[in-house]
């Protein structure tokens, strides 16, 4: 039986060969919002295995939206420059459509880079080179962080500018696709919620209103963003905390960015507020949501969390729940994720020149480790062999 994962998906004026789509994951490696080698070798560690797309990680759009000193973003020049530098460079070896993703952080910006097992970020101190967050409310993230300025009038509009130009750069340094971070608490996501927005006027109140600026924003990129090029959006399915957004919220979200020309959604959750309750982190987790985006709106749905076997992956797209599957630190294991996951389905899979002897049918490992697992492992002489020269010798 064919399989379904590795079939075309057409997005707009853009053909991805499969369905498998590299994550956005943070790499906290920029200087002064610029691309460095780093993210060259570890983007084009995903590209050269031919997965669908690979997507940055999110670039702010202005200094004042990231959410720590070291990360990447296209609100000048040099950072233009740097991103049209990657794409150039990762273009020498693979033809693999390369996304890239805007956001702002709003109120969670400010905050030392995240470390530690549990990845939390921490916002700076008074002293230590923070900068004002911004938000819809003044409505502080936790205990212990900075309340954010509401942004006016003036400020919204100048946010809006800021996305239509940094879309535009994007396109300058020949990015194919564009996906706009609206989830997570940032800035377009805690519009959206209840939990940060208690504005009063036209951009607060009941979902109409707070889903007015979001869609403003994507409004703007869809039209500054070239009409052949697709523009998606990652959203929460729902925040997980009494009082947030549900996955009723995020259809209608849906509904209305499909009248606006987005090509597909990204369903995300949580991370909005403090105190949010993860359900069982089973592979899949969150691709629920995306199923019920696609099944009440027809939009092109990417699942996203824990999605790790390629097996699993092949059963949410050829089941019809979702149309494509984004995979981030499975690929961080294993950048040759697409490979296996074509070995793992049977399917014949082209591999780039360079990497073309690691083929199943041209690299004899490959039945070994299938037919006789024992033989991997290595031979009792050998073993003999390695303690012995490990042994402490006598000088005597």
């Amino acid at each position: 039986m064919a399989s379904v994962l590795f079939t075309p998906c057409r997005l707009r004026g853009l053909e991805l060969r499969n369905r498998i789509v590299v994550s956005p994951m943070a790499q906290y490696s920029a200087i002064d919002g610029m691309f460095q080698p780093w993210h060259t070798m570890h983007l084009g560690g995903f590209a050269k295995s031919n997965p669908g797309a690979v997507i940055t990680e999110a670039c702010a759009i202005t200094a004042g939206g990231r959410i720590s000193t070291t990360c990447t973003g296209l609100w000048n020049s040099d950072q233009e420059f740097a991103a049209k530098r990657l794409v150039s460079d990762i273009r020498m070896f693979s033809s693999t459509p390369l996304g890239v993703q805007l956001g702002h952080a709003g109120r969670k910006g400010s905050t030392r880079k995240a470390s530690g097992s549990t990845r939390v970020s921490v916002p700076f101190g008074e002293d230590e080179g923070g900068w004002t967050v911004v938000g819809p409310s003044s409505v502080p993230y936790d205990e212990g962080w900075p309340s954010p300025v509401a942004l006016d009038a003036v400020g919204l509009r100048q946010n809006r500018m800021a996305w239509v130009d940094a879309a535009m750069r994007a396109d300058r340094c020949g990015f194919d696709l564009l996906e706009i971070h609206a989830a997570h608490g940032y800035l377009l996501s805690s519009f959206f919620s209840a939990l940060a927005n208690c504005r009063t006027d036209e951009y607060g109140g009941d979902l109409e209103r707070r889903m007015r600026f979001p869609l403003e924003v994507i409004s703007d990129v869809r039209a500054a963003w070239p009409s052949h090029k697709p523009l998606g959006v990652r959203i929460n399915g729902a925040d997980w905390i009494e009082g947030g957004s549900t996955i009723e919220d995020a259809v209608r979200f849906a509904h209305a960015l499909q009248h606006l020309g987005v090509d597909y959604v990204v369903a995300s959750a949580g991370n909005v507020a403090p105190g949010m309750r993860l359900p069982p982190l089973d592979p899949g987790y969150m691709a629920q949501f995306a199923a019920r985006i696609r099944k009440e709106t027809g939009i092109v749905s990417m699942a996203v969390g824990l999605i790790i076997d390629p097996r699993f992956a092949e059963s949410l797209v050829a089941s019809g729940a979702v149309d494509l599957v984004a995979v981030g630190r499975a690929f961080l294991d294993d950048p040759n994720w697409t490979y296996h996951a074509a070995q793992a389905l049977g399917v014949e899979f082209t591999y780039e020149r360079a990497y073309d002897a690691i083929r199943p049918r041209r690299w004899p490992g490959h039945r070994i480790a299938r037919e006789h697992p024992s033989r991997t492992e290595p031979t009792e002489s050998v073993t003999q062999s390695a303690e012995d020269e490990a042994a402490p010798r006598s000088d005597g």
